[in-house]
């Protein structure tokens, strides 16, 4: 068993991060006290920890957090991208200080604790991210306990006992339940989030685990988003006579999610709908297409992932959350490559010849991150105006 951070004469460690192989990261403890177990990624955002630590998309995962400062501007209640965070836990590498921004409204520590999140601090992120980059994302337990008493052992078989993401579907978990409609749009300084009242489109939005964000982009894009659960067939969305259909961002392996997504977007393809796709929406609907789906040794999580657009030559600083990928080989001859990693050259984005169907890998909506790819929803909006002016 490894003592990857020695503890030092007299310190009382009240948190541990234990990995499944035996490795042992000892700190502090903050959030809520127990335990959770989870693959352990990184993210390597400098800001926006809160809408981090609520996208859906972690489901199942421990963020370790590269960036030194989290916490700093504390917590409030608009920079959330859903309501019960489904992150497993979170490492940090300083300690949470008191909150010092104008917008705060709690300290993120008692934050942690109403939703139950445990994390620790203290840790050398910089040598976990360094293990997670050479050897994989690891399966691992956090664990907060203020008497500092610890049962490794028990904490190691946890870890080792965990399934993994692989064949894990977990779009089903922080999908939404019933059918509802959403009119929020964006966020200004003093006017908070803006209603859309004359929307121009109805889109209907499949919810694998959307983001807030990116429901708020498609309605300041003028479309009244009705939103599905992701179980939906295609008669579901249909019965909406929607003029678009969007695929969201979402956790888990595409592959097990496919099961039931796969055939309702196969359904959909066949109406001619225009139709867009995000993160594991632009994997659905690579799978429905025929191509395959692989895990990524460490994943792509931050707001600095350079992404090159093919068509133009431009190249966006792109948000990025995402631990599988499209495998560009298998995509059939209808589907053409439209965006590339700028760091390893993975799929970032596709488009259907002929049809009005497109996706990328990465998240235009940032929340947190930069908005060089806001453009893609008014791209969608152009191919709904099209569709109907035909």
């Amino acid at each position: 068993m490894t003592l990857a951070t020695p503890p030092s004469d007299n310190a009382v460690h009240t948190g541990v991060l234990v990995l499944a192989d035996g490795t042992v990261f000892r700190g502090r403890g903050i959030g809520a006290t127990g335990d959770s177990v989870g693959e352990v990624c990184f993210n390597t955002s400098m800001t926006g920890y809160q809408e981090i630590l609520t996208d859906p998309s972690y489901a199942g995962q421990i963020i370790t957090f590269t960036f030194p400062h989290i916490g700093n501007t504390g917590a409030n209640l608009e920079d959330i991208e859903t309501i019960t965070p489904a992150a497993r836990g979170l490492i940090l590498r300083a300690d949470i200080t008191d909150p010092s921004n104008w917008r705060a409204t709690r300290h993120l520590d008692d934050w942690l604790k109403s939703y139950g999140l445990v994390g620790l601090t203290g840790v050398d992120t910089r040598r976990l991210t360094r293990r997670i980059r050479d050897l994989g994302a690891p399966n691992g337990v956090v664990a907060h306990a203020p008497d500092g008493k610890f049962d490794i052992e028990a904490l190691v078989a946890k870890a080792k006992g965990w399934p993994g993401l692989e064949g894990m579907d977990l779009a089903k978990d922080v999908s939404c339940r019933q059918t509802y409609d959403w009119t929020e749009a964006g966020w200004t300084i003093g006017g908070g989030y803006a209603t859309l009242d004359k929307p121009q489109y109805h889109v209907v939005a499949i919810d694998y685990g959307a983001k807030r964000n990116i429901l708020r982009c498609l309605a300041a894009a003028g479309c009244k988003v009705t939103v599905v659960p992701s179980t939906a067939t295609v008669e579901d969305v249909m019965r909406h006579q929607p003029d678009g259909v969007f695929l969201s961002n979402g956790p888990g392996d595409p592959a097990a999610t496919g099961e039931y997504a796969v055939p309702t977007i196969k359904g959909l393809l066949d109406t001619g709908v225009p139709m867009f796709g995000i993160c594991l929406g632009h994997q659905m609907l690579s799978l429905a297409l025929g191509a395959k789906t692989t895990k990524m040794q460490q994943g792509h999580r931050g707001a600095n992932h350079p992404v090159k657009d093919l068509a133009s030559g431009r190249v966006e600083i792109t948000s990025q959350n995402h631990g599988f990928v499209v495998m560009p080989e298998t995509l059939p001859a209808d589907a053409e490559v439209t965006h590339v990693s700028l760091f390893d050259g993975t799929n970032e984005g596709i488009r259907l010849k002929g049809k009005p169907v497109f996706s990328v890998q990465y998240h235009p909506e940032a929340s947190p991150g930069p908005q060089d790819s806001h453009y893609l929803f008014d791209r969608f909006v152009q191919l709904i105006a099209e569709k109907k002016a035909a």
